[in-house]
């Protein structure tokens, strides 16, 4: 059952060049809609002349750009923020069309959007500097922030209006042109929050927007000596590949790449509650999301009750198309993932691991999996070690704050992890303990806007949002008056 009153008319997907929009006749691939595995439409796939006048546009308009006071630069992104909120409807519209998420859901994603745009705006006019105090009389030494230059940009389609609006927004906050290689599996999406900006005045040389083949399209830009940094959502092996390119170069690299996150759970927190959280906070998005909860470790003590609680929550989640009221989770994005669930689900029950819920694919069109808790996973089977990037939690019980953090610390990874206690002395305890760019503390929040959001060990280099992220997109000079 459709939400009342959506347009559900797909928009005919293009590439954006320079702010000017490129419909001709390129090769193509098609644009699915995961509830029903039909197509959308087609997305267009950049040419080399496409991109050669995206970088010839980028570093013609860097220097205008560049000199624009920060004031007016927040100007343009804020009334761009402003247009999302106006254009939420349509938008999350568009998120459950390609997506499948659901349309509520898609409204909450609009929202933080259109949230990042506004603290990039505001960070974008606090890029101070610093003094230091001179060696000798009359001399001053003065650190200065300057925007690096035009950025490649690469995003992922899970948060296909979040992850855009981070890299470009801060980019453009920062004094940077953006050329942005967004998701084909999302692109109309990406080309949504691309024109908010556009009709809120941005000069149209600033931003291009472009899809097709992902590793010639990033060897294409990287390679460009235009291109003066690089920002990355997705895997760890394709991060690792755009980090060698970028290297060669010695350009500036921001990669947010996979993660696995930990949950430890101790025995003092209201199990009930706690069990009924992690189950939402699991299944959102499918658990599609690089921030997704998947290893929880779980006192011992209070075992038993959560994974009762978690189980029966999971059972009682109603999956389903997105624009149906009912739908509490939507389906995964592809067929891909359906094949990957099935295999993690499979090779973990041949070593012996009970599955609890799920592990099964709802019998309708589309690309559904059931949300699918395995008890008592250990270390040995494949999901433990491999990010599922689906609705698959992983609950096994443990003993002590050592065995809890060893578990959690014991994979290359470390993006997100969360941490539920009451004792004050145990959570910090943890939190200190755990090895990850961000720990939520009694919260199921580990990224906001105004905080940095980054991956240690494997899961990534740099940061995004908060200071750090505009800092990201920022050369320092030092200048020495005598």
């Amino acid at each position: 059952m459709n939400a009342p009153l959506l347009d559900l008319t797909y928009p005919h997907p293009r590439l954006i060049i320079a702010g000017r929009c490129v419909e001709q006749a390129r090769d193509s691939e098609p644009v699915l809609n995961p509830a029903t595995g039909e197509t959308l439409g087609e997305v267009p796939h950049a040419t080399d002349a496409d991109l050669a006048e995206a970088l010839d546009a980028a570093a013609r308009a860097f220097p205008a750009w560049r000199d624009t006071a920060p004031p007016a630069r927040g100007r343009i992104i804020r009334a761009a923020a402003t247009l999302l909120r106006e254009r939420r409807t349509a938008i999350a519209t568009l998120i459950t069309l390609e997506m499948g998420k659901p349309y509520q859901e898609a409204l909450a994603e609009i929202e933080t959007a259109a949230g990042i745009f506004e603290w990039h705006a505001g960070e974008g006019e606090r890029a101070y500097g610093r003094v230091i105090p001179g060696g000798a009389p009359g001399e001053r030494r003065l650190v200065l922030r300057s925007p690096l230059g035009p950025i490649a940009a690469f995003s992922s389609w899970n948060a296909p209006s979040i992850t855009p609006s981070r890299k470009i927004s801060g980019a453009l906050a920062a004094g940077c042109p953006v050329i942005i290689k967004a998701s084909e599996e999302s692109p109309a999406t990406a080309l949504a929050v691309a024109q908010c900006l556009l009709d809120a005045g941005l000069p149209p040389e600033l931003l291009s927007v472009v899809f097709g083949d992902p590793a010639w399209i990033s060897q294409r830009l990287i390679e460009d000596p235009v291109i003066r940094g690089v920002t990355f959502t997705g895997s760890v092996g394709v991060g690792k590949k755009i980090a060698a390119l970028a290297l060669s170069g010695m350009k500036r690299t921001t990669l947010e790449l996979g993660g696995h996150a930990p949950v430890i759970i101790w025995d003092d927190v209201d199990v009930d509650a706690v069990a009924k959280a992690s189950s939402a906070a699991k299944f959102r998005n499918v658990g599609q999301v690089c921030t997704s909860p998947t290893r929880f470790y779980v006192h011992e003590r209070v075992y038993d009750r959560f994974r009762d609680g978690v189980v029966a929550a999971a059972k009682a989640i109603r999956v389903g198309d997105g624009f149906d009221p009912a739908t509490a989770m939507g389906p995964l994005a592809n067929a891909r993932r359906v094949t990957a669930m099935m295999e993690l689900t499979e090779e973990a029950r041949s070593r012996g691991v009970t599955i609890a819920a799920g592990s099964s694919a709802p019998q309708s069109p589309g690309f559904f999996w059931n949300p699918t808790v395995l008890d008592d996973a250990r270390e040995d089977c494949l999901a433990a070690n491999a990010e599922p990037f689906g609705p698959l939690a992983l609950l096994r019980p443990v003993g002590s704050v050592e065995e809890a953090l060893a578990l959690a610390n014991r994979l290359p990874l470390g993006l997100a992890s969360y941490v539920m206690a009451r004792d004050g002395t145990v959570a910090n305890r943890l939190a200190d303990g755990i090895e990850a760019g961000n720990v939520a503390v009694n919260s199921w929040r580990a990224s906001l806007p105004e905080s940095p959001f980054g991956g240690w060990k494997e899961s990534g280099l740099g940061q995004e949002g908060g200071i750090e992220g505009l800092e990201a997109f920022q050369s320092v000079k030092c200048e020495l008056q005598a």
